[in-house]
């Protein structure tokens, strides 16, 4: 039995990614839909079809599994829509590509006896470039009818990515643990950039240093796990260096301390975690970092 058509409705970054490595896999392309006709003919070409519209419903009709790969806010309008006109053949799967939202979003395409879930990349796709599998041994998480998840956890296997089941009521908060791991980061980033700033250290500097900083903190959290791989000051309780931190914080960049005591708050449990700091000073941490 082949590989089952698919088209794909949303020609931004991941849309272009996905389709791109589907069709590298074997799967046969019945055509691409986008806002923009450029964009929809862009990836059309890149795909070898001529099958491009900016009304998806007409792409959708012989597709076998929809990816929605739109902005979030688009999602549940764009089904509609499909539905509307006849888009969707019973039987058929459609899969959207949030993070955040559930599969219920899709409940347009179920009353037209179509099958639906979400296939979501725990990637950053902005640096997406042809030749370059983004997929390849990252997570995707999957969630819906079934009949939808055979085949998203076959997409996934096929695209070389581990697969996972999340639970819909936890979407955001699955979301949102992306976010803070690669969002917030360049966050945490920007506060030590400006800490260094400070200290008259170029951001060329800063990034010299911080990177391999980081690069080392990454492989000891994958060999060794949280909270082992928390190393510093709080972890070896190291009170008088934290004192210091808060008083030239406070002189030289006041806006941050708020942050960076919350931050030093919620690392003093970890650092107990892993053992070594003793209740009294885990104590005398506690005080000290209090907001």
């Amino acid at each position: 039995m082949g590989k089952p058509s698919f088209a794909i409705v949303g020609c931004g970054t991941l849309g272009m990614a996905l389709g791109r490595l589907l069709f590298q896999a074997g799967y046969p392309v019945a055509g691409v839909a986008s806002k923009s006709l450029s964009s929809a003919q862009r990836v059309a070409q890149e795909l070898e079809t001529e099958a491009f519209s900016t009304r998806p419903w007409e792409i959708t009709q012989k597709a076998d599994l929809i990816f929605l790969t739109t902005p979030d806010d688009a999602v549940e309008p764009v089904c509609r829509a499909i539905a509307e006109n006849g888009g969707f053949t019973p039987g058929s799967v459609v899969l959207h590509s949030s993070g955040a939202l559930s599969s219920e979003i899709l409940d347009s395409a179920r009353k037209k006896g179509a099958f639906a879930g979400s296939l979501h990349p725990m990637q950053s796709f902005a640096g997406a470039r042809p030749g370059v599998n983004l997929f390849s041994g990252i997570l995707v998480t999957v969630e819906g009818d079934p009949e939808a998840l055979v085949p998203a956890r076959q997409v996934a296997a096929d695209l070389g990515a581990h697969h996972a089941r999340v639970n819909p009521k936890a979407k955001a908060l699955y979301h949102a643990a992306a976010v803070t791991a690669s969002n917030y980061l360049v966050t945490l980033l920007h506060m030590a950039f400006t800490f260094n700033e400070a200290a008259e250290i170029t951001p060329e500097q800063s990034l010299q240093g911080l990177y391999p900083l980081i690069q080392g903190t990454l492989s000891n959290i994958r060999e060794k796990g949280i909270p082992m791989a928390l190393t510093g000051p709080i972890a070896r309780g190291d009170v008088s260096t934290v004192e210091r931190h808060l008083a030239e914080i406070e002189a030289l960049t006041p806006e941050l301390l708020p942050l960076y005591k919350r931050l030093g708050a919620h690392t003093v449990p970890l650092a107990v975690k892993k053992g070594g700091l003793s209740e009294e000073t885990a104590n005398r941490l506690a005080e000290l970092l209090k907001d």
